[in-house]
């Protein structure tokens, strides 16, 4: 009989089929959970027609699924704790691809925004327990470069929903949209089989045969016995207080990690509710306009996984403030006359820096906080962001309310870029003199 040390394993396990069955599975259902959330932007000019919407209350029904995210992410996160990853994310699953078909029957804004915000809920409580799963299983070596390729299937589902609306939109209409999301629920049997519930929860629950089961597929050469007994440390720290998050220097740090969340998903969910509409008032074809949407996640799936592969290996907080910088100044050209291989270019290279940022945003706050507290330093930086995401389709419904010309709605849309650099800067300084300090200290000590 022996102690084994189930984080052991996996940190140091080969790459397996068992973790490339992992990521493709989270994948297809960051897939899934992409194409319901982009889904309102490829509608959104039809519903502005045929509801009569003005462009607030188009901004404020675009919201209601980001409200919904917020809340789904706070409640699917604890009970996905209790109930076990598989169970919280199939109850996520069945959530959002339900009230998405749903919404195909919906006959006015009330009871479209109603179940938007439903399906809000199931989109924010999957994708974190996913992400979860993912980094669990994920060998230490190569835990950045897995969660960011599964994390571009969120992008590929927005590229989907683009695709689709191109070809469905002027036959069937934006009902049929909503409709095709039943097909997801045709594959949860097949995705419920095959993927896996997480280990920690079946040690905690005292089930070692079927975490021994999964563990000799982590790493088949361990082969552990019947007898080996699993253990686990939990690296967690115990509730740490948010105060914590602004202790032993870390209060501007931790201010200008805020800012950037807030303006990062400002810029992501606005970009992704408006452009469509905005293409099609300057004069584009709504096959033209759905088209750019499919650039912009095109693009950010290569910022996504790219992205990864530099902050590995550069300074990220550096890569932070020229991806910031790039997607001001790309957001910013949009508004002008360009030739249509340099539109879709500047839109590509927008997705790239803004949809694709979110990732190097979470792994720069995971590597600034310590251990016992980077729970509640990852969980506030996200929820700080979360209120920036429900902002984003209210400020392009506000600026087209009232009608700006085309070039400053987009320069408004490219002013959080600007602040988000500035504030990845600050947060550069302020850890440079941060470490001179602790320099100082040492050398005084000594």
């Amino acid at each position: 009989m022996k102690k084994i040390d189930v984080h052991d394993i996996i940190d140091n396990a080969p790459f397996t089929r068992f973790h490339w069955m992992v990521m493709c599975l989270c994948a297809l259902l960051l897939i899934f959970d992409g194409y319901d959330l982009f889904i309102y932007g490829v509608v959104l000019p039809v519903l502005m027609k045929e509801w009569g919407l003005t462009p607030l209350q188009a901004g404020a029904l675009g919201s209601y699924a980001l409200f919904g995210m917020m809340f789904g992410a706070l409640c699917f996160g604890t009970l996905a704790d209790k109930i076990g990853r598989k169970k919280g994310i199939a109850i996520c699953f069945v959530l959002f691809s339900g009230a998405t078909v749903l919404n195909g029957f919906a006959s006015g804004p009330t009871e479209f925004g109603i179940l938007r915000f439903v399906a809000g809920l199931g989109c924010g409580g999957l994708m974190p327990n996913a992400v979860a799963l993912m980094n669990e299983y994920a060998p230490k070596r190569l835990r950045s470069t897995l969660v960011a390729i599964m994390f571009s299937g969120y992008a590929v589902g927005g590229m989907l929903s683009a695709g689709v609306g191109m070809y469905m939109l002027p036959r069937f209409g934006w009902e049929a949209m909503f409709f095709a999301a039943a097909v997801p629920l045709l594959l949860l049997p097949v995705i419920m089989l095959f993927l896996p519930e997480s280990v920690g929860f079946l040690v905690r629950q005292g089930r070692s045969d079927q975490a021994r089961a999964l563990l000799n597929r982590v790493d088949p050469a361990r082969k552990l016995q019947a007898d080996d007994t699993l253990e686990m440390v939990d690296g967690k720290g115990k509730g740490a207080a948010v105060l914590e998050l602004f202790r032993e220097g870390r209060a501007v740090r931790t201010l200008s990690i805020w800012v950037a969340f807030f303006c990062c998903l400002l810029m992501v969910y606005a970009l992704s509710s408006w452009l469509p509409k905005l293409m099609a008032n300057a004069g584009y074809s709504l096959g033209s306009s759905l088209s750019f949407l499919l650039a912009l996640n095109l693009g950010s799936v290569v910022g996504a996984i790219g992205g990864g592969w530099l902050g590995d290996r550069m300074n990220l907080p550096r890569v932070l403030v020229a991806f910031f910088i790039v997607a001001s100044v790309s957001i910013s050209l949009l508004g002008f006359k360009t030739p249509m291989p340099v539109l879709y270019l500047l839109i590509a290279v927008a997705g790239a820096t803004t949809i694709g940022t979110q990732i190097l945003l979470y792994a720069c706050a995971a590597q600034f906080y310590g251990l016992s507290i980077r729970s509640t330093g990852l969980g506030w930086a996200s929820g700080i962001g979360r209120n920036g995401a429900i902002v984003g389709p209210l400020l392009g419904g506000a600026l087209l309310g009232i009608n700006l010309p085309l070039q400053l709605n987009f320069m408004a849309f490219a002013i959080p870029g600007a602040i988000a650099a500035l504030a990845m800067v600050v947060f550069s300084l302020s850890g440079r003199s941060a470490v001179q300090a602790q320099s100082l200290a040492d050398r005084a000590a000594a």
